[in-house]
């Protein structure tokens, strides 16, 4: 493809690309906007910008009792995880080996959710933060494990029966929430699952399941057979060729479609509403602030917990950004 040579034709592109992130920029710059008013301020019809920025509604929706020294604890928060997120995104450049480092960073995450209720007292949009992480890490877990080990295979395999299984599972993948709502609800029920975190999480597994074993393979038939099969010659299993060899290689790739996987998980509202009654997570959180007779009151509360339940996904992305724009670039492995 070759390069617009013509200055107007290149500024008009400019100036579309620029629009069209504005476009895209401002409503969540709004949004950020008025989860710093209190709620008065959010329902006034006052300028955009002329308010004093306040933490009321982030106190009121993550607390109980908000402390004296809330900006204090918050600003502490923000600047660990920025640490942490600097950690991820610098660990190539760091003496330290990078295993050590993940390790690390996941063992101070895992501190930290457990330590902020020893610390404050949390209201129960906390509660729905943490089943939100356990039923999307759970979902990534076992999605991209099975998305794996079906990818490779299905990548490999030239038989009439992958075919059918790929088309099986793009079936499956194209019904409507509601196929699988009723099966796995009746399913709770008689089992005694139902309202836990394992009816939730291998419902999203099934219907995210077939965007995995997809993405997956499409990734695994990238690399040259010579890689794995060097491996075998050299004594390596074929479990020990794909664990060993495959995998690092195909490292950027799962990453990308864990990350897919984890917003599909993270965002799901249907199948955590019908299949829990107590353990709902984020996008059931925000419903209670949008409904109802008093929803020009609640503005600011609205803004503040669509922006608190972005932020994670921020962060995420962040952290993995050099994985995920290797993974979406992939293909360039070549025998």
């Amino acid at each position: 493809m070759q390069p617009i040579k013509n200055p107007i034709g290149r500024f008009a592109i400019y100036v579309f690309l620029i629009l069209f992130l504005l476009y895209s920029l401002v409503p969540f710059l709004w949004t950020t906007l008025q989860s710093f008013k209190t709620q008065r301020q959010a329902a006034a019809p006052i300028p955009l910008f002329v308010f004093e920025p306040t933490l009321e509604s982030y106190g009121r929706l993550w607390l109980d009792s908000t402390p004296d020294n809330l900006a204090v604890l918050a600003t502490g928060l923000m600047g660990v995880i920025v640490v942490l997120v600097l950690l991820g995104v610098f660990a190539e450049r760091l003496p330290i080996p990078r295993k050590l480092i993940y390790v690390g960073i996941l063992g101070a995450v895992i501190a930290i959710i457990w330590g902020i209720p020893k610390i404050v007292d949390t209201a129960e949009f906390y509660d729905y933060f943490v089943n939100s992480l356990i039923v999307a890490v759970g979902a990534v877990a076992i999605s991209v494990s099975i998305g794996c080990l079906a990818g490779y295979a299905l990548a490999r395999y030239s038989g009439i029966a992958g075919v059918v299984i790929l088309l099986v599972a793009l079936a499956f993948r194209a019904l409507p929430r509601l196929a699988f709502l009723l099966p796995y609800f009746w399913m709770g029920r008689i089992s005694g699952l139902h309202d836990t975190y394992f009816l939730v999480i291998i419902a999203l597994v099934a219907v995210n399941q077939p965007f995995t074993i997809w993405l997956l393979r499409s990734f695994f038939m990238d690399i040259p057979r010579e890689i794995e099969e060097s491996a075998m010659i050299d004594g390596a299993s074929r479990l020990e060729a794909f664990l060993k060899v495959i995998i690092p290689i195909m490292w950027p790739g799962i990453v990308a479609v864990a990350l897919f996987t984890l917003l599909l998980a993270y965002h799901e509202f249907l199948l955590v509403r019908i299949l829990t009654q107590s353990k709902w997570t984020l996008p059931l959180a925000m419903v209670q602030f949008v409904g109802g007779a008093k929803v020009t009151g609640q503005i600011a509360m609205q803004a503040a917990a669509a922006v608190s339940s972005t932020i994670p996904i921020v962060l995420v992305i962040i952290f993995f950004q050099k994985q995920l724009v290797k993974g979406l670039s992939a293909g360039a492995v070549k025998g």
